[in-house]
Order: structure tokens, then sequence, then C-alpha cells
């Protein structure tokens, strides 16, 4: 594909985003630019580890990737500052964080605060770090789901944007469960990034505003 062809390629903001593992969320923010219900300018993704399908499917759009091997580092702290020299040269507007299976350091999630979103598979503040589906199910749980975020130094703990529930069924398994909120991240991960490229969404002293309003709950989409 051409560099005029390609997606995301134009006005908007400068987007990129960052990826570890298959990229179905990022797949999911490709197909609304290609179709014109997201503007934003994707211009990069960067990965953590090579030959992975998400830098696959970036390709075939036509976006630039670079990948940061975090296993050919001697420290992490080496593989942050590659990143950061990274991210630095690309100068994004917006950072999207897609999968992206690394704790950042603490300077340059200050360096994009309010300009750096995250998706976690729980309704935060319950069930921060990994394993949501399971420990939702194990502590019987009524209802999951996922969590748009700003990103804040402490893990899974920044202001929530935007949430999609959906009830736990009896017998639910893992995979069952995952399978279904999955298919609602592919809603609101793009819904939250159109409202920032809107100018509707702000991170304000801590607090997301969104259409010139303190946001005192999260939005909520509910399974239908």
């Amino acid at each position: 594909m051409t560099a005029a062809g390609r997606v995301g390629m134009g006005e908007g903001l400068r987007t990129t985003v960052l990826i570890s593992g298959g990229g179905t969320n990022l797949q999911a923010i490709i197909n609304q630019v290609a179709s014109g219900e997201l503007h934003i300018n994707l211009h990069s993704v960067i990965s953590d580890r090579p030959g992975i399908l998400g830098l696959e499917r970036a390709e075939k759009a036509g976006i630039p990737t670079r990948t940061v091997d975090y296993a050919k580092f001697d420290s992490r702290s080496a593989a942050e500052q590659a990143l950061a020299e990274g991210l630095s040269d690309i100068e994004p507007e917006l950072l999207i964080l897609a999968g992206f299976m690394r704790i950042l350091p603490a300077p340059l999630v200050a360096e994009y605060r309010g300009r750096m979103l995250n998706i976690h598979p729980s309704l935060l503040p319950k069930f921060r770090g990994l394993d949501t589906y399971r420990r939702a199910i194990k502590a019987k749980e009524t209802w999951h789901g996922s969590t748009v975020h700003f990103v804040t130094p402490e893990l899974d703990a920044g202001p929530s944007i935007i949430q999609y529930k959906v009830r736990i069924h009896p017998h639910e398994t893992e995979q069952s469960l995952s399978t279904r909120i999955q298919q609602g991240e592919y809603i609101i991960y793009p819904r939250a990034i159109g409202w920032i490229a809107e100018g509707r969404l702000q991170l304000k002293d801590d607090e997301v505003w969104l259409d010139g309003l303190p946001l005192v709950d999260p939005v909520f989409i509910e399974e239908h």
C-alpha cells in the first residue's frame, strides 16, 4: 500500500499504538479509521516483541512499525530508554496501549499524561493486574467487563472513562467470558479514542471531563 493510501494518513491526532501480541484491539481501531468512523492519523505501531500478529496487521494496513525487543536488552531500564527514544523520534500526540504487556516507567507516563490510554479486562477498580477472567469467576462475581482509562504511574489505577459490562453466566469459562468481553472492547476503545480526537474528552486534575463536564462515573455500555 502506498503512503497516500495507507490507513490513517492525513489530518487528525498523530497516534501511536503499543502492542505485545495479536493486535485485535489494534485491528478494531484500524477498521474504524479505514471506514472513516474514527478520525485520527494512525501514524505508527510499536511492539516489544518481533514476529507477532499485531505487526502483520499494521503492515497490511500500511502503517509504519517499529520493534523494541525487550528480550535483547541487558536490562529493563535499557529497553525502556530505547522505547522512550523511539517515541521521541515519532512525537505522537496520542499514545494507545493495546495489549502492551509492559509497565511503563513513571517519567514516560508523566510525559504523556492525559494523552495515553489503556484498556484493561475488568471493571476497574476491581481486578487490577493479570488473570482477571479467572479471578472474577472464582470470586463468583455477577458482572465482569473491560475498562478504558487514562494511564497513570500506578498499574491499572488511572481514571476510568468507559466500561463494557457483561453478566457472568452459570458455568462460564475463562474463554467464553473473554470472547464476549473482547467484542465489547472493539466498541469502547475506538469510542474513547474518538472522544479525544474530537476534543470532547480530557484529563483535568486527575478527573475525567467529557463534553465540558466532570465524569462522576465511567460511561457504561452493557452487553445486549
